[in-house]
Parts: C-alpha cells; structure tokens; sequence
C-alpha cells in the first residue's frame, strides 16, 4: 500500500479529535470506551487549541488523499510528562491501517523533526499490554518511569 508522511495541515486539526481516541489502546474482549471520554480533561490536553504553541508540530500519513493516521506533539502536562521542555507524542491509525509500518513511518518523521528543531528528547506513555510498546522499543525509547499499568518511555534525540 503506497502512502505519504506528510506535516498536517491547519485545516486538518480537527482530525485530532478522531486520531486521539483511536490512540486509546482497548484490550482484547474489553468494550471500547464513549466517544465522549476524549473530552475529558486528561485528554483534552492533547487536542485543546492545537496548532496555537510554537512547539505543536503533527504529521499524518496519507493514502489516496485520505488521511489513515497521525502523530502528533506537544509541551503538555500528559501522562507522558516529564518536564516542560520535553515534548509528549501521541499516535495513532485508523484500525484498517494498522500492521503496515505507517505508524513506525510517522514516529521516524516526527523524530526527525523534533531533532531539527533543537529538542534533547520526547515521551510518551503508553500502556503497557499495548502491541505499540515493541515499536517504540525498536526506535529506540527506553522505559524511565512505569505505573501499574503504563509504561513513561523517552527517547533521546542529542
């Protein structure tokens, strides 16, 4: 499948709405949560007026004009936080993409671009029955912190 990394657009923004809660990770025979629960506080963080800071950045892999996936990141005080010059990430697919190395595509992107401009590492949390935590160990983030169920992971781009 022939697809594009490419920086999203402002008129796109919006598409953070879906692309947040398609990164909410829904084990095996568990129900998948309210739409709603994205509007949630914790989780507006990641959306709310995106685009207006200097350090939100996103990109989003294309696929016959149709976006299938984004990555995305900001300072924000995240369940990735780790401090207030360390960028948090989230991506995320629509399910039909997923397994094809999109996402893996979307992380080198976005890790590329935060190196240019300056950044000495990025974080993300992500639970820790999640089959995205071997791809973020493959690019090369490392566990620093854990909880009972998610894992803060770092990587360092000096």
């Amino acid at each position: 499948m022939d697809y594009i990394i490419r920086e999203m657009l402002k008129k796109e923004y919006g598409l953070l709405e879906d692309f947040l809660y398609e990164a909410i990770f829904i084990p095996e025979g568990v129900a998948a949560p309210e739409r709603s629960i994205i509007r949630q506080q914790p989780l507006q963080v990641y959306i709310t007026d995106f685009g207006k800071e200097k350090d939100d950045i996103a990109f989003v892999a294309e696929i016959d004009g149709k976006v299938a996936g984004a990555v995305w990141a900001r300072i924000m005080d995240d369940y990735g936080h780790i401090d207030d010059h360390t960028p948090s990430l989230a991506i995320s697919l629509y399910k039909e993409y997923r397994g094809l190395g999109m996402g893996s595509a979307m992380l080198d992107k976005m890790l590329s671009a935060l190196k240019q401009k300056g950044y000495e590492r990025t974080s993300l949390a992500v639970q820790k029955a999640n089959y995205a935590v071997k791809m973020y160990q493959k690019a090369g983030f490392e566990v620093i912190d854990e909880n009972e169920e998610e894992y803060i992971m770092v990587f360092r781009l000096q």
